[in-house]
């Protein structure tokens, strides 16, 4: 076995041009966890506010961020059972995932369905953990709802435009542009909206009728934007409605009037899936492979836009960044 691992590395708290790729010992799984070669490695937004110490942990330095793979396992640990050396699997890490090599956690590792490529199997746990988290543990969305996904280009808001569409929701999916509100259209959004260049409350009340205010409105917002359009989201929202606040990619945390909700009689939920896949294992590998089940029957499908090498980590989390990402990217690393 290999005595060396590549992996790129936070020393400091920064922006990701500060991020280095450095040569570490490998490690060794205890009880309990699992030894993976890492084949390749989701790139998240939480991970950009991870090495800026902004997230809502705070790993010590020096860390290796990353916390979604997919690859082969290498070795076990004592009491591992579901899994063994050659499998293929995905793996939920706290962090580690930018590297060649990745210790996880047994409970948060699946078998990988032999549908899925390296690629697209590491693009699957977080951002579609998160979203059917939201839309059926918390929002409990039903078949003919409304749902409206801000941000729906991104790697959560793709993946909650095709749940949604899953499980038969009207979905109107609103992004920046229309290229990628072109994207939203091919995986299962029935409208959408630029709000780029649309008014979104105008377009809301458009699309689900009547005053606003009164009787139209989306049943289920699904926002990991925040910024300046959760509080004309949220104005818009229907009757008894569930806003769902998943992150906050425009970088600013937004402040909502508390009468808005009383008036519409809706809910703020908060979705924080790593917590409940930490505190509900079980209940998340059940959310997961119900997703798997959908896969292989073509109701929904991941998509990959770029893959970048280790040394390429950095440029990754810039795009996402800056908006520039539509789905998800991944980093594969060289071995």
């Amino acid at each position: 076995m290999e005595t060396e691992l590549k992996a790129v590395r936070c020393n400091a708290w920064g922006q990701p041009e500060t991020l280095t790729v450095e040569t570490l010992p490998m490690p060794r799984p205890a009880a309990g966890e699992v030894l993976l070669r890492v084949h390749a490695a989701g790139v998240n937004f939480p991970d950009t506010l991870i090495i800026q110490g902004k997230y809502q942990f705070r790993p010590e330095l020096p860390f290796t961020p990353g916390s979604e793979v997919a690859g082969e396992v290498l070795a076990v640990g004592d009491g591992v059972r579901h899994v063994g050396p050659g499998d293929r699997v995905i793996a939920f890490l706290n962090t580690g995932g930018y590297a060649t090599h990745a210790i996880a956690t047994a409970s948060q590792v699946l078998p990988m369905p032999p549908e899925l490529s390296f690629e697209e199997a590491a693009a699957f746990t977080l951002a579609s953990g998160t979203s059917y988290h939201a839309l059926v543990d918390r929002a409990k969305l039903q078949p003919g709802e409304t749902l409206l996904v801000l941000g729906a280009a991104g790697g959560v808001g793709l993946a909650a435009v095709q749940i949604g569409h899953a499980l038969g929701a009207r979905v109107i999916a609103a992004a920046g542009s229309q290229d990628k509100l072109d994207v939203c259209k091919e995986n299962g959004a029935d409208e959408t909206i630029n709000y780029a260049a649309e008014d979104l409350r105008a377009r809301l009340k458009e699309l689900t009728g009547g005053p606003l205010g009164r009787y139209g409105g989306p049943d289920v917002i699904y926002d990991p934007v925040g910024g300046t359009f959760a509080e004309p989201a949220f104005r818009s929202i229907g009757w008894g409605g569930r806003y769902l606040v998943v992150g906050f990619a425009a970088g600013d945390i937004p402040s909502l009037p508390l009468n808005l909700p009383l008036l519409k009689g809706a809910s703020i939920m908060g979705v924080f899936w790593g917590e409940f896949a930490r505190r509900d294992p079980k209940g998340n590998a059940r959310n997961l492979q119900t997703m798997i089940g959908w896969m292989q029957e073509g109701k929904m499908k991941l998509l990959v836009s770029k893959t970048y090498p280790l040394e390429g980590a950095a440029q990754a989390l810039r795009d996402l960044e800056e908006r520039k990402v539509t789905g998800k990217v991944v980093i594969v690393p060289e071995h």
